[in-house]
């Protein structure tokens, strides 16, 4: 489940550019590619299963969308500031485990299954939405699967977004212990730039 792209840059503080953090596109982020299948097939999911008059409609719809876009702002705040980014992450990833009570209590009050290790299907599921980040690899199945289906591959997926967001976080963590905040940098560039005169 390791993803080398989540993993914090490397680069940090480039000397020669300044002071400001590289963070890479959070497109390519498996994280985030997930999270838009966790939004688009939650879309899905809440409009043909749920009841229009459902509050419940509106707020896994709106959990699914804070988790990814709290995940677009976290990357971009990331330049900046660790602590933002950090923040916003987690925003994103409690917006997701939020979702994942929702589709719980929906299999659950309907006498659905809550695919396990013991479930026939669970083994293959889990393998293909590991390895399979994208909308494309899924959009064709929306129709084909049914809402315990539908519910249980959404379940995965968030699992294993929430893993490789804590992985993450725990890589950021280390960064910051080991290099300071934007703070740091900027005394660390002025002072280089001072020595240089």
């Amino acid at each position: 489940m390791d993803d080398t792209n989540n993993k914090a840059n490397k680069g940090n503080f480039d000397k020669s550019i300044g002071f400001l953090r590289s963070n890479g596109n959070c497109r390519n982020m498996y994280f985030y590619r997930k999270s838009v299948v966790i939004y688009d097939l939650t879309f899905y999911f809440a409009n043909k299963y749920l009841n229009k008059k459902d509050r419940t409609v509106d707020q896994m719809i709106q959990a699914a969308r804070s988790g990814k876009q709290n995940f677009v702002e976290g990357m971009a705040d990331g330049v900046t500031s660790f602590e933002m980014q950090i923040k916003l992450l987690n925003v994103g990833k409690s917006s997701l485990l939020e979702l994942k009570e929702d589709y719980e209590d929906y299999l659950r009050t309907r006498n659905l299954n809550l695919w396990t290790e013991e479930f026939p299907r669970y083994a293959k599921m889990v393998e293909y939405c590991k390895v399979h980040n994208d909308l494309v690899d899924y959009q064709g199945y929306f129709e084909k699967w049914n809402d315990e289906e539908i519910a249980n591959v959404a379940l995965t997926l968030i699992h294993q977004t929430d893993r490789m967001l804590q992985s993450f976080l725990l890589s950021l963590e280390k960064q910051f212990i080991e290099q300071g905040g934007i703070r740091e940098a900027m005394y660390k560039a002025r002072m280089a730039g001072e020595t240089k005169k």
